[in-house]
């Protein structure tokens, strides 16, 4: 849910805040909150162990927010959300290639599922989303790396510690461009914003840093095959948020894509838990 919800705050105020200026804050706000944490917490201290590592995380995030931001001012919140859905898919493929996990024929029959269902909401050719979905593939792209690194990086660094690093990241990667390119407008929006673009704009701070806060916790104290059922429930709350707030609902086609990238991604995520038996 609070991912939905971070999505839908950044189209919801995009035609009011520069994309710039969201960015930077929504990983800003994630390394104030998460830096005061670990200074009260002193047994954790802040020195990761693998920085390197750290760091490609941090790229990979960032670079999935940045197609993220953008490709939802092109595309429909509940669109874009069932095509980035595809990243456990493409985490799958990268785990069979990168990890040497084994995947059985049943879940490359469901990876299969799932980029028809992409197809189907795509429908290229048709000129209904264009070059759009580009994003959407890309940050499907970046997100699954994103887990797969993250996969292997958890046995090896604290998960609050790692947190931190991934909001410093972003926050240096994107001050620079901001501050060139993006200052002017920034305070040119933000001296004409309402109180409600002001709200939404420490929302999506606190969106993007609760919601990974709550994954850290979450995978802390239950299995990734158990959570990942929830993973979809994403795809609902995006359609709802964007009812809500855009007063948009994916056309017939589209849900039929949408249900059969979910279906894919639920039952995937059975086999884990029957695995995991």
């Amino acid at each position: 849910m609070v991912f939905a919800a971070l999505d839908s705050s950044v189209r919801w105020l995009g035609p009011a805040l520069p994309v710039l200026l969201m960015l930077w804050w929504r990983y800003a706000t994630q390394a104030m909150v998460m830096a005061v944490w670990l200074a009260l917490d002193r047994a954790r201290g802040f020195r990761p162990r693998q920085p390197r590592f750290q760091a490609l995380r941090g790229a990979l995030l960032l670079a999935t927010s940045v197609l993220n931001f953008v490709g939802l001012q092109r595309m429909p919140v509940a669109e874009f959300t069932a095509i980035v859905m595809l990243a456990p898919m493409i985490a799958t493929l990268l785990a069979a290639w990168l990890l040497h996990e084994r995947v059985g024929p049943l879940r490359w029959a469901l990876v299969t599922l799932a980029f028809a269902g992409a197809l189907v909401v795509i429908r290229p050719g048709s000129g209904l989303f264009g070059w759009a979905v580009l994003y959407a593939l890309g940050s499907a792209a970046t997100y699954a790396s994103f887990q797969v690194l993250t996969r292997r990086m958890s046995a090896h660094d604290d998960p609050l510690v790692t947190h931190f690093w991934t909001g410093l990241f972003g926050t240096a990667a994107v001050l620079p461009v901001f501050v060139l390119f993006g200052a002017d407008a920034a305070a040119q929006a933000l001296a004409v914003a309402t109180p409600a673009a002001w709200a939404g704009l420490v929302a999506i701070g606190m969106f993007g840093t609760v919601g990974h806060l709550l994954l850290v916790f979450a995978f802390r104290f239950g299995a990734a095959s158990t959570l990942a059922p929830f993973t979809y429930t994403q795809i609902g709350w995006a359609m709802l948020f964007g009812w809500l707030l855009m007063g948009a609902l994916p056309d017939a086609l589209a849900w039929v894509g949408i249900a059969m990238i979910a279906a894919s991604g639920a039952a995937t995520a059975w086999l884990n838990v029957r695995g995991a038996r």
